[in-house]
């Protein structure tokens, strides 16, 4: 195979449906997706408006890290139930997990190709995920938080490897659970220094949020002049 045709053959479909007209559900599915990107942009000022005020709605809307560890400390120093510290975090963990699942499950590998999209390391990221389906399976989605791939693909390979839903969402709980687990044990652990630094955080939320806004387009315009 020529230079020009193995360039040709890892450049990934335009559209995830291919050359044919896209069914309602693919519109509905690229849609959610939208909607989440979206909804992560809109959420960003959350963290440092609420980590120190109301941590637990933080959980809740985003399943932050830095909401999971505030409330373990808080737990530590009696300000907040452990428990609650757990399974608020449930929720705003999972909300979208689902969608990506589902795009790898009606999309197959052309969903792995839409999240990847012209990414340098598209090829190397897409080898590797391979090798972690195939050699891990359903371990993949347990220690999805654990591993160096973002964790959509993770959840579109279950997808487009055939795992079913209620399968998808068992392990994805479990997963999530250590991952919150972690958090939360060791914000428990800091007790009240972790308190004072995220209420220091939401004093100054206004300029964390503005900060945190420009890293953020900073990094699009620089990917996209890679």
């Amino acid at each position: 195979m020529s230079e020009d045709a193995a360039a040709a053959a890892r450049q990934p479909a335009a559209l995830p449906w291919g050359d044919a007209r896209p069914a309602r559900a693919d519109l509905l599915l690229m849609a959610a997706i939208t909607v989440s990107g979206l909804y992560a942009l809109a959420s960003i000022p959350l963290t440092p408006s609420l980590v120190g005020s109301h941590p637990v709605l933080l959980e809740l809307l985003k399943g932050s890290m830095a909401g999971m560890i505030t409330m373990g400390a808080m737990a530590r120093i009696g300000e907040a139930s452990l428990l609650v510290a757990v399974l608020a975090a449930v929720p705003g963990l999972m909300m979208w997990h689902w969608i990506y699942w589902w795009a790898g499950q009606r999309w197959g590998k052309r969903a792995i190709d839409l999240f990847l999209g012209n990414h340098p390391k598209a090829a190397s990221r897409t080898h590797r995920l391979e090798k972690i389906t195939h050699r891990f399976g359903w371990l993949a989605m347990v220690i999805v938080y654990f591993q160096p791939l973002p964790n959509p693909l993770i959840y579109a390979a279950s997808g487009w490897t055939g795992m079913r839903l209620r399968t998808f969402l068992l392990l994805d709980l479990i997963g999530s659970l250590l991952w919150i687990g972690l958090c939360v044990g060791l914000g428990y652990a800091l007790g009240q220094s972790a308190v004072d630094v995220a209420r220091g955080i939401s004093r100054y939320a206004l300029y964390l949020t503005l900060a945190l806004v420009a890293v953020v387009f900073a990094r699009q315009w620089w990917v996209s002049r890679r």
